[in-house]
């Protein structure tokens, strides 16, 4: 029994020896450093988190940022295992051939997410949108209720959620409405052609008064005969509302037109409708 505890314990003792008191060394000052590393990681963290929460990129930090952390970490981690093992003479021309084939490999087959990835950068650098943004991306218009690393979800008008790829989004023309301020009111009233002079001045004279009187229209409309289509005079209405909602529009334009239409029946004003005239010729 005592010879075979002195014989483990030489084989101990013989193991002890063949390792380099150096390379522990190495191995626990690199374990220091990266530790160090690390934690100044977590700080830049946390300081980007406090600064990006009154920002408009709010939206997409708490996506982004803990993938940050990680691309961190690990390169931090892969330089200081790199040159450890380079200084203690070890080639690592190979594990960094084989990190090459293998992100060639993922790259082929994530091309699509990849794409989308530098979408979404593209869309933080421009910050042209964020949660809560009434926007039109291409065809589809609606609210953004989310924006994540690979796509962005609109809900329509219609209650729908539309889900359009970053990738996507960066190559199409973006319109954010929340950031106009002001939506316009582009409409036509058509009178008769027997409206005399005098009605046809006062029918633009009443639809001034009446986008004047609402204080939701912001002043000086504008109001003119726009042309003399095939049934009807036409009186073109351009004016502005406060409010960037598409809601509150179609309410404010609503109003606009139903009081225009009380104020030309009072005045005895007639509004247009398609009709064509027959002439048939005796002979």
């Amino acid at each position: 029994m005592i010879t075979e505890i002195l014989n483990y314990a030489d084989k101990i003792e013989a193991a002890l020896k063949t390792l380099k008191f150096g390379f522990i060394i190495g191995v626990i000052i690199n374990v220091i450093i990266a530790i160090a590393l690390f934690k100044v990681t977590d700080i830049f963290i946390r300081k980007l988190k406090e600064r990006t929460q009154n920002s408009d990129s709010t939206a997409l930090s708490v996506h982004l940022i803990p993938i940050l952390d990680r691309i961190i970490k690990f390169l931090i981690l892969f330089f200081i295992v790199a040159s450890f093992l380079q200084s203690n003479g070890y080639s690592i021309t190979s594990l960094i051939a084989g990190f090459g084939i293998t992100g060639l490999a993922v790259g082929f087959a994530a091309q699509q997410t990849i794409a989308d990835f530098f979408g979404t950068l593209a869309i933080i650098a421009d910050k042209i949108y964020k949660l809560g943004d009434y926007v039109k991306i291409g065809d589809v218009e609606g609210t953004v209720e989310d924006i994540n690393l690979l796509s962005t979800k609109i809900r329509t008008l219609d209650d729908f959620i539309v889900s359009i790829p970053n990738n996507n989004i960066s190559a199409t023309v973006i319109t954010n409405i929340t950031k106009a301020g002001k939506r316009r009111i582009n409409e036509v009233f058509g009178v008769t052609y027997d409206t005399s002079d005098e009605k046809l001045q006062e029918a633009i004279q009443i639809i001034k008064d009446v986008c004047e009187d609402d204080t939701r229209v912001h002043d000086e409309p504008v109001v003119i005969v726009e042309t003399l289509a095939a049934s009807s005079i036409n009186i073109r209405l351009y004016a502005y509302v406060k409010t960037n909602k598409f809601d509150e529009l179609i309410k404010v334009r609503s109003d606009v037109i139903l009081e225009v239409v009380k104020r030309f029946r009072q005045a005895d004003i007639d509004f247009a409708f398609p009709s064509q005239s027959v002439y048939i010729e005796k002979k």
